[in-house]
């Protein structure tokens, strides 16, 4: 038996990408089912950045979730960069006219929106096996899967595939259809998350001669940190004692002497990579947040790149259903990608010039570190360096023509 369900949006994926867009539908009365292949203490379990941009507190907001980011989050003004030893601040408030960011952890956005949608009773289907979007090239779309030993279909208008770089969605796509770029890089983050209170009250990024570093945090309480380290290494290699020692000979005397350390409560290495897919529409499918682009955590990218892909759908989506306009869906892809290739020259950037490199060279370290410097010196540099880090506004530069869907 298979149960037939009708909607008018299927989101595939339930990460914080598929859950804002279905919290800012339910606001506008639009229907969305959604189907997720893990269970919900799994999503939740996932571990990941937690810088916010203005744009995605403001989607929050919208969505009726950030009550509690603005209470338990950490509003940051600025960020520290070190190199050849010494600490320089980014003024991210006074270089840009009093815009800061929110550092608050991906998990508690993710249960914020599961809360959400769960007090609102909308439908979610968790744990389902097997899942297919079908006929999305048509004007009816499909979507097919099996929880507990029993078949479902939903029929919808649109799907959305917000399942991550490994889901179901983007791999349906034909090949000819599709293009992807993708820069893998020769190293990984490995990540400790500790019940110690932070070094320092904002975040430090790290140049050293030993390879990048990276100091943050997820309340006053509880630290998250970074060191660079080569993807042959695991995580058998490094106990807490020889990731507290490493990450001492990457810091400046004052953050080794502030460094509190203690028991590791996660630890993970995770690689990095820049990927995007052209275009992000396929007839009746979008695609959006990891589906369809990935970044290097330098930067803290990743989920606001998603967050602004939501906003851009979700307007197109309430365009065609509120206004019966076309025009927010033909311009989807064109508009997402602008915005994303910002973000992945930015993230790309600043990962070359923070990380050690195998092929460096004894000149390309002296090359970096003039730049480095020439950067915290220069009004102009420095105005860079916070307009990326903060994200750049929706409608920043001028509209981008809509990428083709077949």
């Amino acid at each position: 038996m298979t149960h037939s369900i009708r909607t008018q949006v299927a989101i595939v994926g339930a990460g914080p990408a598929g859950l804002l867009l279905g919290q800012l539908l339910h606001k506008a009365g639009i229907d969305a089912v959604m189907v997720e292949r893990q269970s919900p203490d799994y999503v939740l379990g996932r571990i990941r950045a937690g810088v916010l941009e203005q744009v995605t507190m403001d989607l929050l907001d919208e969505a009726g979730v950030g009550a509690r980011m603005h209470r338990d989050g950490l509003v940051h003004s600025g960020f520290d960069m070190l190199f050849a030893g010494q600490r320089h601040r980014v003024d991210l408030a006074a270089l840009t006219g009093g815009q800061n960011v929110m550092v608050y952890g991906q998990t508690e956005v993710t249960r914020d929106l599961m809360d959400a949608r769960t007090q609102a009773g909308l439908p979610s289907y968790y744990e389902a096996q097997d899942v297919q979007v079908l006929d999305f090239d048509t004007d009816h779309p499909r979507v097919w899967f099996q929880k507990d030993g029993e078949s479902y279909e939903i029929a919808c208008d649109f799907i959305a595939g917000c399942d991550g770089f490994h889901g179901i969605c983007r791999a349906s796509v034909p090949r000819a259809a599709i293009k992807e770029f993708e820069k893998v890089y020769p190293f990984g983050w490995l990540g400790v998350l500790s019940d110690t209170p932070p070094v320092h009250h904002e975040l430090i990024y790290v140049n050293s001669e030993r390879g990048f570093a990276l100091c943050s945090q997820r309340s006053a309480t509880r630290s998250r940190y970074y060191l660079q380290v080569p993807m042959t290494d695991t995580l058998d290699q490094w106990s807490d004692d020889a990731f507290w020692a490493e990450l001492r000979l990457r810091l400046d005397p004052q953050a080794r002497a502030d460094l509190v350390t203690g028991a590791s409560i996660e630890k993970s290495i995770a690689p990095l990579r820049s990927f995007v897919t052209e275009p992000m529409r396929f007839g009746r499918l979008f695609l959006a947040g990891d589906a369809a682009h990935i970044v290097p955590p330098t930067g803290a990218k990743g989920l606001n790149l998603a967050a602004s892909d939501v906003k851009y759908l979700s307007q197109a989506l309430q365009d065609f259903y509120l206004e019966r306009s076309q025009a927010g869906i033909e311009a989807y892809s064109g508009r997402c990608l602008r915005r994303i290739w910002r973000a992945e020259r930015f993230s790309w950037w600043f990962t070359t010039l923070m990380h050690q490199f195998p092929t460096d060279t004894a000149i390309d370290a002296r090359l970096k570190e003039a730049e480095l410097d020439y950067l915290m010196h220069s009004q102009a540099g420095l105005r860079s360096i916070a307009e990326n880090y903060i994200g750049l506004p929706l409608n920043f530069g001028s509209p981008a023509a809509s990428t083709p869907a077949f």
